[in-house]
């Protein structure tokens, strides 16, 4: 089943030669759930040609804001549409969650409780998992017809599911630790407070529940095909 990664945003130059950057951690990521990828790096205008270029579409997390004025995010949000009527799944992941669920009616702002980052505690229908978090904007005003699935400890909308049209997620189950500490040099000192760094610092190292996510991912992709 061919997958399109749809780029919104890069790790850090300085991060990318050891930790490649977001279409490697997603082919890692799932690279057990016999799934195939093609890169189209959006946030550079690059975009498929038609939404059944590929059988299914993944929206990457991003450093930007989906509520921004970036040339990228309306023909993004139309493709989400298209996407969506036509019935080719979508997944979307921190970004990819925040654009979709806008893109559908949702509304999407900045938290006001600050920053997660880090190891997170979610729950999901039922199911406790633990997985990396890098975000301060957050979904808060559900979109029509979306069910919420995963509630986080700092995030009331953290997952969402239309049926079989759509699956997004707040947390970032692409992220090992190393990336995490990667932003947390590159791009967090004298922006996230010192304290929510020295918790995600302590917490590096303990168990996450990356490979959960990515076979809830496989099964959401293998079920539309069906």
């Amino acid at each position: 089943m061919l997958i399109g990664i749809l780029q919104t945003g890069q790790l850090p130059e300085t991060l990318r030669p050891s930790l490649g950057d977001y279409p490697q951690m997603f082919a890692a990521l799932l690279a057990h759930q016999d799934l195939e990828f093609r890169t189209f790096h959006v946030e550079a205008m690059d975009f498929p040609a038609d939404v059944h270029d590929c059988e299914g579409w993944i929206i990457t997390g991003s450093r930007h804001g989906a509520y921004e004025d970036h040339p990228f995010i309306p023909p993004l949000e139309a493709f989400i549409r298209r996407a969506f009527e036509a019935g080719v799944p979508m997944v979307g992941i921190c970004f990819g969650h925040q654009i979709i669920a806008q893109a559908l009616g949702g509304r999407v702002e900045k938290f006001d409780g600050g920053w997660t980052v880090g190891t997170q505690g979610y729950d999901f229908e039922g199911e406790r998992l633990v997985l990396n978090a890098w975000h301060q904007d957050q979904v808060v005003t559900l979109p029509p017809g979306a069910e919420i699935i995963a509630r986080g400890e700092t995030c009331a909308i953290a997952g969402l599911r239309w049926g079989d049209r759509a699956l997004t997620v707040q947390a970032h189950p692409e992220f090992g630790d190393a990336v995490v500490e990667g932003l947390m040099e590159a791009r967090a000192r004298g922006v996230v407070p010192d304290a929510l760094l020295e918790r995600a610092e302590g917490l590096v190292g303990s168990p996450k529940d990356n490979d959960v996510l990515a076979r809830k991912i496989g099964a959401f992709f293998r079920r539309d095909r069906a």
